[in-house]
């Protein structure tokens, strides 16, 4: 899996994810640029499924796409295993299962999600996709173990480079990580944090999110008033071309194999920023 997503993805929760029928062909269009570019994964967020995967797989050829992430609330296993299983017929390799326990404050089903996460891939097994075909968006050391003991690794979402560096000490050397990694096209403090709590804001009011910072050397403090400058700057790059891509290079030289980046830029959710991506493949040379 390593080989094939490459160093850098572009992580998109809105227009690539989209289900507008008449939005398709644009969708499927800045997918391939991204492939051109030289980014080699799309992960969809928004507890996104195969079905949102499978036009963008359709559209390209070469660049994989993952769900980032699937709730194991929404999709039944075997439903899981069958869409995973056809597209990786049709797409051999490309398509990652993408799996996480989502928000009590969004999955009504919400009880127990260290064991409904164990059961899940309990069935996923039964049901035939490999741990290879999969991976976690793991957070806490529990979850991170499970990532390297049952699946091809992790894709943690919201984390800082410290928290990378963690994570590979508890995955160990051969599974992938691949966090997220928010990133603000803005040289101006005073505007670049501003952009960068207007999406954070959110995050801040789920538990699993919080006490991960808490847990990870953040206080209290941190998480008033749409976060801490400490908070933002480490969980957002932003600032000069020079400055983001060195922000990015912390995440590699702290042990990612890939970083999922995801341009923030205050725009409407189901836009494709397609400018920021071209400059986002400049930096990175």
């Amino acid at each position: 899996m390593k080989e094939t997503i490459g160093k850098y993805g572009i992580w998109n929760g809105g227009g690539l994810r989209a289900e507008d029928p008449s939005q398709r062909g644009e969708r499927a269009e800045a997918a391939a640029e991204l492939a051109e570019l030289g980014f080699g994964a799309i992960w969809l967020g928004g507890s996104s499924s195969a079905a949102n995967a499978a036009p963008l797989l359709e559209a390209t050829s070469g660049i994989a796409v993952g769900t980032s992430i699937q709730s194991i609330w929404d999709h039944e296993p075997e439903a899981a295993a069958a869409s995973f299983a056809e597209l990786n017929a049709a797409h051999p390799g490309r398509f990652v299962l993408g799996l996480g326990v989502s928000h009590a404050k969004i999955a009504d089903q919400y009880r127990r999600p260290y064991s409904a996460l164990v059961a899940y891939l309990d069935a996923l097994d039964e049901a035939g996709v490999t741990a290879e075909g999969r991976v976690l968006a793991a957070l806490g050391p529990r979850t991170i173990e499970l990532a390297r003991d049952r699946s091809a690794g992790s894709i943690p979402y919201l984390i800082t480079a410290e928290q990378t560096a963690r994570s590979r000490e508890l995955l160990g050397e051969a599974p992938l990580l691949a966090p997220e990694l928010k990133v603000v096209l803005e040289s101006d403090p005073t505007k670049a944090r501003s952009v960068a709590r207007g999406s954070l804001a959110v995050y801040l009011g789920l538990p699993n999110y919080t006490n991960n910072f808490l847990r990870n050397g953040f206080t209290e403090d941190d998480l008033l008033d749409g976060g801490s400058d400490r908070l933002v700057d480490a969980v957002y790059a932003w600032g000069t071309d020079e400055k983001i891509r060195a922000r990015i290079d912390e995440f590699i030289e702290a042990g990612a194999d890939h970083v999922a980046l995801q341009i923030v830029d205050g725009g409407p959710r189901y836009d494709l920023p397609r400018e920021a991506w071209r400059r986002l493949a400049s930096l990175l040379g």
